[in-house]
C-alpha cells in the first residue's frame, strides 16, 4: 500500500513488492521469450518487408518493457512509458497487441518451400 496508484505505469514497482526479486525474474524470463519468439518469427519471414516489420514491433515492445522497468527502478528518467500487457490502459494494450497480430500475420504468410 505505498504506491497510490497501483495500476499505473509504475505497476512494475508494485510487482516487485508482491513477488520480489524471483517474480521479477520470472517476469523478465516471460518478457524475454516473447522477444526471442518474435524475432525468431521475424528473421523466418518470407519478404524483407516481413522481417524489417516484424523485427521493428519486437524492438518497440522490448523498449517499452526496459523503459518503464528503467524508470520505476531510478535508473532513467520518467517518460510515462506503460510495463506492455500488465499496465492499465487501453491504447497502449491495443498497440502492443495489434502489433502482435502484425507479427503472427508475417509468420503465417511464409512460403511453404517444397523439399
Amino acid at each position: 500500500d505505498f504506491l497510490p496508484e497501483a495500476s499505473t505505469d509504475f505497476i512494475f514497482a508494485v510487482f516487485s513488492e508482491e513477488f520480489g526479486l524471483l517474480g521479477n525474474l520470472v517476469l523478465l524470463l516471460l518478457y524475454s521469450a516473447i522477444v526471442w519468439r518474435g524475432l525468431g518469427l521475424a528473421i523466418n519471414a518470407s519478404s524483407l518487408f516481413g522481417r524489417l516489420l516484424s523485427g521493428s514491433i519486437m524492438l518497440t515492445f522490448f523498449t517499452y518493457a526496459f523503459v518503464n522497468m528503467g524508470m520505476v527502478s531510478g535508473i532513467l528518467p520518467v517518460v510515462g512509458v506503460p510495463l506492455p500487457l500488465v499496465s492499465y490502459g487501453g491504447t497502449s494494450m491495443l498497440t502492443v497487441l495489434v502489433g502482435f497480430g502484425i507479427v503472427m500475420s508475417v509468420a503465417s504468410h511464409k512460403k511453404l518451400v517444397k523439399t
